[in-house]
């Protein structure tokens, strides 16, 4: 019998009465099938290319071996997950079909339609997952990867969901265990990443909220450090409490991911695929997490808010600050880094509207001001939005650069700042004229990158 099979009756059923979570999730990553499944993936991943498939027919002996160890394993977490019964059985038959065709391009949307996370929201849920894939921030390569996991689905979560924040597709996850491609600062888990021969409609979207949480929590303890920034006290609750950081982003998460759909929108704003000058992904990104400042800033202040969800609403605030300005900001290359832009721009319209202060080498906030200050730079998204749906792309993309640039100083060789622009040839002439770092850090930022890089390095491969 295997490892597996001995602690079944331990976590089937209802994972949240399970006493001790933590020694449940070390026996099920230490099982025989979890490690024969990742040995096996690892094994095979280096004679996969880009696409995933394995070209040499020298390779296919010890590749047909390692896709049935996979297979194997998959077929026996169906006594530890009965509820990804399915799923497991499809995905073994799609581990096996792609041996049995010689490894050509893999094709997983069997078992991908199978594997329905969302309908069973249920905290402490588990679950294994494993398909030729890319993992964002990780590797582009489809590689074989696997991941063990279990949902976070706090009580006042489920509530907000069922009220005026739902979305049905939203799955917070925390690791147990992992494969090389998750070794890396990659923290979502995506359908739209797996290999398949057809693009289907997705109905899930997965987040590693522990993932979020702790480089959160060691970022900003440096980050406070080093600026000498005295934290609020609920803000310091984050730095000492995992798991009172992960509901934070939890909550964070729930409100951002929804809004990528909603609201005056001029165009698809989620695309994988940058096909637009990189600020306007800036922008959007920007966009949904100021939506969630600004909920989070409602619920706070709204009299029928239960306790629980007032004070996770205060924690997000904090989050949203303190992850934007001291990680997103200087996280990455200087490449098209949307996310990096978006921190530069939230922390330069805090200290243009003299709510932030970096004065005498420390940083001071005034957390009084701070919430309508943040709520006015989503209005000015928000409208910008709104006024585009009249305006051509090249006049909402100008339209967009203006108000980056009324905040933020351009490259000094910038071609978008002096318009010397192609506007009568097609877009991709405007996107091509945006430099690589159109907005380059100030030098407090050169300054703080700096301090922070060794830091900001360790977070990759961080879990609780």
């Amino acid at each position: 019998m295997s490892r597996s099979a001995e602690f079944t009756s331990t976590i089937v059923g209802e994972p949240e009465v399970v006493e001790d979570r933590s020694a449940v999730n070390a026996d099920l990553a230490a099982s025989d099938d979890w490690q024969s499944l990742k040995d096996a993936a690892r094994d095979i991943r280096p004679l996969q290319i880009k696409d995933g498939s394995i070209p040499d027919p020298a390779h296919h002996a010890d590749a047909a071996r390692y896709v049935e160890a996979i297979a194997t394993a998959a077929l026996n977490f169906r006594e530890v997950f009965p509820h990804d019964d399915a799923y497991l059985e499809a995905v073994a038959t799609d581990f096996r079909r792609w041996a049995a065709e010689g490894f050509g391009v893999p094709d997983f949307l069997d078992s991908l339609l199978a594997f329905q996370p969302q309908l069973d929201r249920v905290d402490g849920l588990r679950h294994l997952v494993v398909f030729p894939m890319y993992t964002q921030n990780g590797s582009t390569d489809r590689l074989v990867e696997a991941v063990l996991i279990e949902v976070l689905w706090p009580e006042f979560i489920d509530e907000l969901q069922a009220g005026d924040y739902s979305n049905a597709l939203f799955v917070p996850i925390r690791f147990i265990d992992f494969t090389d491609g998750y070794d890396t600062n990659a923290a979502v888990l995506f359908p739209e990443s797996v290999a398949m021969r057809a693009i289907p409609t997705f109905t899930w979207g997965a987040i590693f909220a522990d993932r979020e949480a702790a480089r959160f929590r060691r970022v900003l303890g440096a980050a406070a450090e080093i600026t000498r920034l005295e934290l609020p006290a609920d803000a310091a609750r984050l730095l000492d409490d995992q798991r009172l950081a992960e509901e934070t982003f939890v909550m964070w998460d729930l409100i951002h991911d929804r809004t990528h759909m909603r609201g005056d929108l001029p165009f698809d704003p989620f695309m994988i695929k940058q096909r637009m000058p990189f600020f306007l992904y800036s922008l959007e990104e920007l966009r949904c997490d100021l939506t969630a400042f600004r909920e989070a800033v409602r619920l706070e202040r709204a009299d029928d808010t239960d306790d629980v969800t007032r004070d996770r609403a205060k924690l997000v605030q904090y989050a949203v600050i303190f992850d934007r300005n001291f990680r997103f900001a200087i996280t990455g290359s200087r490449v098209r880094n949307y996310d990096g832009l978006g921190g530069q721009l939230l922390f330069a319209w805090l200290h243009q509207h003299h709510v932030l202060h970096w004065t005498d080498t420390a940083l001071t906030i005034d957390w009084d001001e701070i919430p309508d200050v943040v709520i006015a730079l989503g209005k000015e998204i928000d409208d910008l939005y709104w006024a585009s749906i009249d305006r051509p792309k090249a006049a909402h993309w100008l339209a967009a650069y203006d108000l980056v640039s009324a905040t933020l100083t351009p490259h000094p060789a910038s071609r978008w700042a002096v318009r010397d622009l192609p506007l009568d040839g097609p877009p991709k002439g405007l996107t091509d004229a945006v430099m690589d770092d159109e907005f380059p850090l100030s030098m407090f930022y050169e300054a703080l990158s700096k301090k922070m890089a060794t830091v900001i390095e360790s977070t990759s491969g961080i879990t609780a």
